[in-house]
């Protein structure tokens, strides 16, 4: 299995927004919007049901709850602003949707989620239309929250917690820093 990268230019990062909004992939948006805003893995983010995120009164909760997959831990953490723009606008024409209702459902009418496989595939198409040169894959989401929530001065500590790493190593090897990041870090750094 090949390791994946963070998206490390922003003007990618809008890139690749705009060209699945171009397309009209709504949903494939949504799902880059949201996964690069939260750094949920993406069993996680497939898992989403719209009760997860709206109230029964259709507002947004203040914050999403839930359990992850992979460690069976508890997790709440906030719906920022972006997310929220690009939930609203996935949300916009949808009917008959329930609490229950997967937020990324597939298009092929059983009311399920997309699969692993087709939110690779979107991931990676937009990407390479973009321009993006590094190796992306469903994980190059939670990997992009990561290295932007660490360029924007999140503490490593910090970072390590909201993605469940066992130490500071781990969560440097994950965000893949490259030395030149840390030559600029020595270089930005007069005392």
């Amino acid at each position: 299995m090949n390791t994946v990268e963070p998206i490390r230019d922003k003007k990618k990062i809008e890139a690749v927004k705009k060209y699945l909004i171009g397309c009209g992939k709504i949903r494939d948006f949504c799902l880059f919007t949201v996964g690069i805003n939260t750094g949920l893995r993406v069993s996680d983010l497939l898992r989403l049901t719209w009760g997860a995120v709206l109230d029964e009164k259709g507002k947004f909760k203040g914050s999403i709850y839930i359990r992850e997959g992979k460690t069976g831990k508890e997790k709440r953490f906030p719906i920022n602003e972006s997310s929220k723009i690009a939930l609203r606008r996935l949300l916009d024409g949808q009917v008959n949707l329930s609490s229950t209702s997967p937020i990324f459902v597939s298009r092929n009418g059983n009311m399920k989620p997309i699969s692993r496989y087709m939110a690779w595939i979107s991931i990676k198409e937009a990407c390479e239309a973009v321009g993006v040169k590094e190796n992306v894959g469903t994980h190059t989401l939670r990997k992009t929250w990561g290295y932007w929530a660490w360029k924007s001065g999140v503490p490593l500590p910090i970072i390590m917690e909201v993605l469940n790493h066992s130490s500071i190593t781990i969560t440097k090897r994950y965000l893949g820093i490259t030395q030149d990041e840390i030559n600029e870090a020595y270089m930005g750094l007069n005392l």
